[in-house]
């Protein structure tokens, strides 16, 4: 059976958070971010916000209704944290792993990769590379390239086997890399 990856509606949202929190449940950034004992609650409130206000301007792919997701910002979004509905001191967290990447992504336009799980139930299928593709088609249109940022390092070949490359590291507050496809 094949799936083809489309444009997500806010139907998928139930879906869609719950292959982020199961796909990042060991997620070098998210267990950063999230307090042990509200891991779930937490981690399930940042995914749906990152749907919310990607979904609205169409930069949400997904396979099966979310078991794969690609969440992207074009380069006209607005920035990703402007009121998270999270406690204040894992906001600052987010905040402060955001700022250690931010000076590695360029003044000009670009695509953003902000969001790519697959349900563990699902891996290996390669479906995250297939909604990852739908954004990077739309990076391709407009002829900019996309950046990325994950800490995981386990991520960095199955990135670079797609044509990524690193153009920035960072070591604090966690181990993390930014990294770029050309168009």
């Amino acid at each position: 059976m094949t799936f083809a990856a489309v444009r997500a509606t806010p139907a998928a949202r139930i879906r869609v958070v719950d292959t982020v929190v199961a796909a990042f449940a060991e997620d070098p950034a998210f267990n950063y971010f999230f307090d042990k004992d509200d891991f779930r609650a937490q981690a399930a409130a940042l995914a749906g916000y990152l749907f919310d206000k990607r979904v609205i301007d169409g930069n949400v792919w997904v396979i099966d209704g979310g078991l794969s997701v690609s969440m992207w910002d074009s380069p006209d979004a607005d920035p990703p944290y402007m009121s998270l509905p999270l406690p204040e001191h894992v906001v600052d967290r987010i905040s402060d792993f955001e700022a250690s990447v931010s000076h590695f992504l360029p003044a000009e336009p670009y695509w953003y990769l902000g969001v790519l799980a697959t349900h563990p139930a699902h891996a290996g299928n390669r479906w995250g590379r297939q909604t990852m593709q739908a954004g990077l088609d739309e990076a391709a249109k407009d002829e900019l390239p996309a950046y990325l940022e994950t800490a995981t390092p386990g991520n960095l070949d199955l990135y670079r086997r797609s044509g990524w490359s690193i153009v920035g590291e960072t070591k604090t507050p966690i181990p993390a890399w930014v990294m770029r496809k050309d168009p």
